[in-house]
């Protein structure tokens, strides 16, 4: 008996997201080194610039959330149009001209923001002198986020077209740049002026700068991207499509920036608890996000699988691509919380001497926090991949509310209560953040396991889609 043995379509499924998965989450993880390598430069230049720049980050941090929020829509409106498999090139082209647009204007409006950035600092009390510092910071940092916003479309094009492998690439690509430019304008290096809180910022608008041109050049140079000429006719408006993306988009972009304002907010409380709690707190918190990147990577690829099923109106490829990230999401999350668990100081120790005893009050706190981390670690990739998979289903209005009654009505008044009122002090707040990411996590997996009687399934399969695997 001669030919292959079928595989299971769970098993193709699978095997599907997990290698689009991988480099969207070493992507990402790359991206919190290009930060890092700000921040080790800029301490250097001594404490009052460190707090400036930190200042002025959080609030372009913020904007940014919101701008990669709407941009981001783009990934499961051309996930479907791929899917329909119906004019998808001219289809994926005014998406993607759309997602640029939009990158444009509201990053302009976020520019405008920026400008604002000391009086915002002095409004919420920050030191006069700090602020203005920060306030000129975040005035030259500000050149970043349209080309920031703009690189966010052409990675999510990249990676939604079969590709994401040159996100990994170009993410790793911008740390060398960054680096170079912050040694450079920093301290006066290679013949460069020594500018220095300020030549780190405008490093970080050359290193966006550089990114949007390799995405250009990364499109330009592979003949599958390159046939979709998503550049052409870039004057042209597509009004629909616009208002499509901006009803898909700014729901996500509140999600967002609800989640990143929920830890924000605890970082204030950590503050009013103690400065040993936020030290404790800050290292903690660092090694979470980084470990988050991965299931954060997983949902995005939820969103693309499952958007691709969703145009092509296969109700139960849909249930495979959710469940297939869902699984690969829990199994990650459940190694990273094991070794929180088993070896809290050893994953503290590439970030401080465990041994030193000035550190011991600081240890001991972190790693009780990483023991609470290990918890919502679980409910915090499960959240971040049902959301995905929701997007997928071009479902987001919903899961906004989701996420501002689970972050902020749940999470934050327990991080209040507990933290301040109770003497669980700094644990009580990291409580508070397990309690508003599992509430979330509960309401968006219903939410998808439900999603049949909820009507977020399409009602027919397209006639001319076609079973999809990969597209590179």
């Amino acid at each position: 008996m001669s030919g292959s043995i079928p595989t299971h379509p769970f098993r193709t499924e699978l095997a599907a997201t997990v290698r689009l998965a991988a480099p969207l989450a070493l992507a990402n993880m790359l991206q919190m080194a290009v930060f890092a390598v700000d921040v080790i430069f800029v301490a250097r230049l001594g404490q009052e610039s460190l707090a400036a720049s930190s200042l002025a980050v959080a609030i372009v941090a913020v904007l940014m959330m919101g701008l990669n929020g709407v941009t981001g829509a783009v990934a499961p409106l051309i996930a479907a149009e791929v899917g329909r498999r119906r004019h998808s090139v001219r289809e994926v082209r005014r998406s993607v001209r759309m997602a640029l647009w939009v990158a444009v204007t509201i990053g302009l409006v976020t520019v405008a923001i920026s400008f604002q950035g000391q009086r915002i600092m002095l409004a919420t009390g920050q030191d006069a002198h700090v602020a203005q510092i920060a306030g000129h910071f975040i005035k030259v940092l500000s050149l970043a986020l349209v080309p920031m916003a703009v690189a966010n479309v052409l990675r999510t094009f990249v990676s939604t077209l079969g590709w994401p492998v040159f996100a990994t690439l170009i993410t790793a690509l911008s740390i060398g740049v960054n680096a170079l430019g912050n040694y450079a304008l920093v301290f006066g290096n290679l013949g460069a002026p020594a500018l220095g809180l300020t030549g780190s910022a405008i490093a970080s608008a050359i290193t966006a700068c550089s990114t949007v041109v390799a995405y250009v050049l990364a499109i330009r140079f592979n003949r599958t991207l390159r046939r979709f000429r998503i550049f052409g006719r870039w004057w042209r408006p597509e009004w629909q499509r616009m208002r499509q993306m901006l009803v898909l988009g700014l729901p996500i972009s509140a999600t967002l920036i609800a989640e990143g304002g929920l830890f924000s907010g605890a970082a204030f409380l950590m503050g009013r608890v103690g400065e040993t709690e936020l030290a404790a707190h800050t290292v903690a918190l660092q090694i979470a996000a980084f470990a988050f990147q991965v299931p954060f990577g997983i949902g995005q690829a939820a969103t693309i699988r499952v958007g691709y099923h969703y145009g092509a109106g296969n109700r139960d490829a849909i249930g495979r691509a959710g469940w297939a990230a869902l699984g690969t999401g829990m199994a990650f999350v459940g190694l990273s919380a094991f070794a929180m668990l088993a070896f809290p100081r050893t994953i503290l120790s590439a970030y401080l001497d465990v041994t030193a005893p000035a550190n011991a009050t600081l240890v001991a706190l972190a790693v009780q926090y990483l023991f609470v981390a290990a918890v919502f670690q679980l409910t915090d990739g499960l959240q971040a991949v049902a959301a995905g998979a929701l997007r997928g289903l071009q479902d987001t209005r919903v899961p906004a509310v989701i996420a501002i009654v689970g972050y902020w009505l749940a999470g934050f008044t327990t991080s209040v209560a507990l933290g301040l009122f109770t003497p669980l002090r700094g644990v009580g707040v990291w409580i508070g953040l397990a309690v508003g990411l599992t509430v979330a996590a509960v309401l968006l997996l219903a939410r998808w396991y439900w999603r049949g009687r909820l009507g977020l399934l399409p009602t027919g399969q397209s006639p001319h889609s076609a079973p999809i695997v990969g597209l590179s």
